[in-house]
């Protein structure tokens, strides 16, 4: 089959699972943010941004390390697997108990001291989502994305119907059963913590899912090659640690830098509502990941001449295509998408153009992370990484103070645009890959122009939301026909053929 064929089937499997499942979830944005207050939306939000910062951790790289071993012909992929996932047990497990024995210190840190459940109960997802990376990414190895789709798509249907329901039966249970035992795990009114129990019952469901790939191999530990994953992973979670820091880092600083802390959280919770609407370019990122990923270190693992990397070439110039496509849809039904939110959440729309051309940067920054991969030299990541974690501490820092959730979203704008500079050069010295820039550049500025003059024609002849929805439908239609043009013939000639047949 043609590799990229091939990626493009599974970038749909990953691509429509994920989809759904991101869609099905984004239901809850749309339900959070109208049972719960900004500021309790502010708590979910800063306590989501622990969690990925220490799934980062916790995981120490040993996904793409399990990738890269069990491609290579010397290893067996089973004995990686297994090596792996031991490995995943025992320091998940650690961190699980030391939490447990010291949680009303580190609730206290966290400023929850009177929420030690919140803190136990993500602990406790972390630990069981840390574990089990390692069996999702065996079945991504072993191509089964059906499979991986429908226990992710199962976790999700599940964690929705959860809180739903806990959050439209328990209160009014409580109200009529004030004694009842629940008391102990859950509180009598609407709560965030609703959240955090949906979220480990889920986890646990993907847990027993996944028991059957666990154990469908003989265990063969082995410490001499835990040793040579390590040394090849832990660049990766150095790297991956600032690469998190990246991404939520102004969740983590918010409420410290705001001016006026009678109000941060709430202005938190806006802000964290709100990047949601950049969900579709966000879960087209993910999904490309899922499938590019095994893609690359197939490809990059057959051989290493110039085709293969023109091959990476032109996956990049496509991926931009499609994410600048992603980016100028919602910007122009952004009067459609702006109803997601509750009416108390609908203040920083402003900053959701800046969040998805920020997360287009973050794609383009994976695929070219692709190079330091393939080579082994993976301690570049963490120059690559560190470089822009300093922009976004730096411009947290100095600007949230004045500008808020806006400052904010420009550090994640900035940071990842230098990771691209930075990146883009260090490949081209030692794994070049010769990537179209006048192309990937044409398109780009084809996406911001194109929306910028659909805001100035809608501020300078104040368009309607009607008429601004039809404006946006027609120079979508223009830039989907300008990239056909362009570069859709070889896709054009596939579909002609088989409508032929």
């Amino acid at each position: 089959m043609n590799p990229l064929k091939r990626l493009a089937g599974d970038t749909a499997i990953y691509g429509l699972s994920t989809m759904v499942a991101r869609l099905i979830n984004y239901l809850l944005v749309i339900y959070h943010t109208r049972v719960l207050s900004p500021t309790q939306y502010g708590v979910f939000t800063e306590f989501y941004s622990y969690v990925a910062f220490l799934l980062v951790l916790l995981t120490y790289g040993m996904e793409t390390g399990f990738f890269r071993f069990s491609s290579r012909q010397e290893q067996n992929p089973n004995q990686v697997f297994s090596t792996a996932i031991v490995s995943l047990l025992a320091t998940s497990v650690l961190f699980f108990v030391v939490i447990w024995k010291n949680l009303s210190g580190v609730s206290a840190q966290m400023g929850y001291p009177d929420n030690q459940s919140y803190v136990l109960q993500m602990a406790a997802v972390i630990a069981l989502d840390a574990f089990t990376a390692i069996p999702f990414a065996r079945l991504r190895f072993l191509r089964k994305a059906k499979t991986f789709a429908l226990f992710k798509l199962l976790n999700v249907v599940f964690y929705v119907a959860i809180s739903v329901i806990f959050f439209t039966f328990l209160p009014a249970y409580f109200a009529k059963n004030p004694d009842s035992f629940l008391l102990q795990f859950f509180s009598e009114k609407i709560d965030v913590g609703y959240i955090f129990t949906a979220n480990l019952l889920s986890s646990l469901l993907s847990f027993l899912l996944l028991l059957p790939t666990i154990f469908s191999i003989r265990f063969s530990f082995s410490f001499s090659l835990l040793k040579k994953m390590l040394v090849y992973s832990l660049p990766l979670l150095i790297a991956g640690l600032p690469g998190v820091a990246n991404d939520y880092l102004d969740r983590l600083l918010f409420k410290h830098l705001y001016p006026d802390s009678s109000i941060a959280m709430q202005e938190l919770g806006v802000y964290g509502a709100t990047t949601k609407l950049a969900v579709l370019m966000v879960l087209f990122v993910q999904m490309f990941r899922y499938a590019a990923e095994p893609f690359f270190f197939s490809q990059g693992g057959k051989n290493d001449d110039g085709k293969t990397r023109i091959l990476f070439a032109d996956v990049m110039k496509y991926f931009v295509i499609f994410a600048m496509s992603i980016f100028l849809f919602v910007v122009f039904y952004m009067d459609i998408f702006e109803y997601f939110l509750g009416k108390d959440f609908r203040s920083a729309l402003g900053i959701v153009s800046i969040m998805l051309i920020a997360n287009v940067l973050l794609g383009v920054s994976f695929n070219l992370s692709m190079w330091y991969k393939l080579s082994g030299k993976t301690n570049y990541a963490v120059y690559i990484t560190a470089s822009g974690l300093l922009v976004t501490l730096l411009v947290n820092v100095l600007f949230i103070p004045r500008y808020g959730y806006y400052a904010a979203a420009w550090a994640h704008f900035f940071s990842y645009a230098v990771m691209v500079a930075v990146s883009y050069m260090l490949g081209q010295k030692f794994y070049r890959i010769p990537y179209n820039l006048k192309s990937i550049g044409f398109y780009i500025a084809l996406g911001l122009s194109i929306y910028a003059i659909f805001a100035l024609a809608s501020r300078h002849f104040g368009l309607s939301p009607a008429l601004r929805v039809a404006t946006g439908t027609l120079l979508l239609i223009l830039y989907a026909g300008i990239a056909l043009w362009r570069d859709g013939k070889p896709i054009l000639r596939q579909v002609t053929q088989k409508l032929k047949r």
